[in-house]
């Protein structure tokens, strides 16, 4: 290594334990809870990351001598499975020309397709020019390796705005998230939307109160082991009635509950004491994350309940300035939830290849804008 110390030296981890975490998240990890060095170590050490599955990490550091400055949470990955943004067609497509797509290397938040930082570089003069050198360093692995191509998922604009080259193709998607207006409780939330979609919420909301079920949000660091095994129990029972693999931990959820404290937020459905149903969320600087859901209990409207309507009246309580609850889901927006465009970029260093991905997400853009003006005709607010 060079003795000049403004040298950027790049460095791949096998582990993310071997960077010190509160230098990670003075980086940025703090700014959104799915990219902090606990959620991201959590994944890690309760064995929810393994090769097996499809993910080893290789997280990059930029340093100058023994200093870090720069971070990427980066995998990996043999598989596309947990990612969200779908290429499954262009592993297809590259393998029948006789290429072999796996592995890739992928920058972003495993099995979670949350919106937030991926390129860490503190709020210094040099932020730009750090991310520019993070994304030269993503590219030269790549090369350096072989591989197919490299994807930065669900970015942040503002990591998007110019670290990026013309080498990476650029997607779009859309996910479904709350913003509040400064609503001063869960009625003037209702009023600002139109009057059939603030009779159906307050229909669902008497559906869920005459079921008999006591509902209440309660932080995780609250809750008992026992709470904990159950709500645990209550996840995989989803996977298992839709026939998915269950990717986290019971430790995992431990992790959380003791290492992210009152960040972990979880709503919760009783039955005479009894957890029949529940919601996790996680909470950041201003937003507010739902993720995980599972209930034994079939209640007309209580998925509703727990995973959008706790979820608001917490945003609401606290302050916060969005509820976003996860991927897909049209049947948000009845519900106050508008459509949202979240990023990724994506790095195929063979140029035909990079061609003929070009030409379809030209094409796709296209439906996708005109699908948004479609969506956008069914506000649920009334018109002012």
């Amino acid at each position: 290594m060079s003795g000049d110390d403004t040298t950027l030296t790049a460095r791949f981890h096998k582990r993310l334990d071997a960077i010190d975490a509160d230098t990670w998240d003075s980086l940025g990890g703090d700014a959104n809870p799915f990219v902090s060095h606990a959620f991201l170590s959590g994944l890690e050490r309760t064995g929810c990351i393994r090769a097996e599955w499809g993910w080893q990490p290789h997280h990059l550091g930029l340093y100058r001598g023994d200093t870090l400055v720069a971070a990427a949470p980066l995998y990996l990955k043999g598989n596309s499975h947990g990612e969200y943004v779908f290429d499954w067609g262009w592993a297809d497509a590259w393998e029948r020309a006789g290429g072999n797509y796996y592995p890739k290397l992928l920058c972003a938040v495993p099995y979670s397709p949350v919106p937030g930082p991926r390129l860490l570089v503190g709020n210094g003069d040099d932020a730009e020019a750090l991310r520019r050198e993070l994304v030269t360093a993503i590219q030269a692995e790549t090369l350096r390796r072989g591989l197919s191509s490299a994807h930065v998922n669900f970015i942040d604009r503002v990591d998007d705005r110019d670290a990026f080259g013309a080498d990476w193709l650029s997607r779009f998607d859309y996910q479904y998230h709350w913003h509040n207006r400064g609503y001063a409780d869960f009625d003037a939330f209702l009023g600002a939307l139109n009057a059939k979609k603030r009779k159906n919420i307050r229909h669902e909301r008497r559906d869920v109160a005459a079921s008999g079920l006591a509902c209440d949000t309660c932080a995780g660091d609250a809750l008992s082991e026992a709470e904990w095994d159950r709500i645990h129990a209550l996840y995989l029972n989803t996977f298992d009635e839709k026939g998915n693999h269950a990717a986290l931990s019971r430790d995992f959820f431990a992790h959380l509950a003791h290492h992210m404290g009152d960040r972990v937020q979880v709503a919760l459905a009783r039955r005479d004491g009894d957890i029949v149903a529940m919601a996790l969320l996680l909470t950041g600087n201003d937003t507010l994350y739902g993720r995980y859901w599972g209930a034994i209990e079939e209640v007309p409207s209580l998925h509703f309940e727990l995973c959008y309507y706790r979820g608001i009246e917490l945003c609401i309580e606290r302050g916060l300035a969005r509820f976003e609850p996860g991927a897909q889901g049209r049947h948000k927006m009845a519900r106050g939830f508008l459509p949202v465009a979240t990023h990724s970029r994506h790095y195929l260093p063979h140029p035909e290849f990079r061609e003929a991905v070009d030409h379809a997400l030209t094409d796709e853009a296209q439906y996708m804008h005109e699908h948004y003006a479609e969506l956008m005709q069914h506000s649920p607010y009334a018109q002012r």
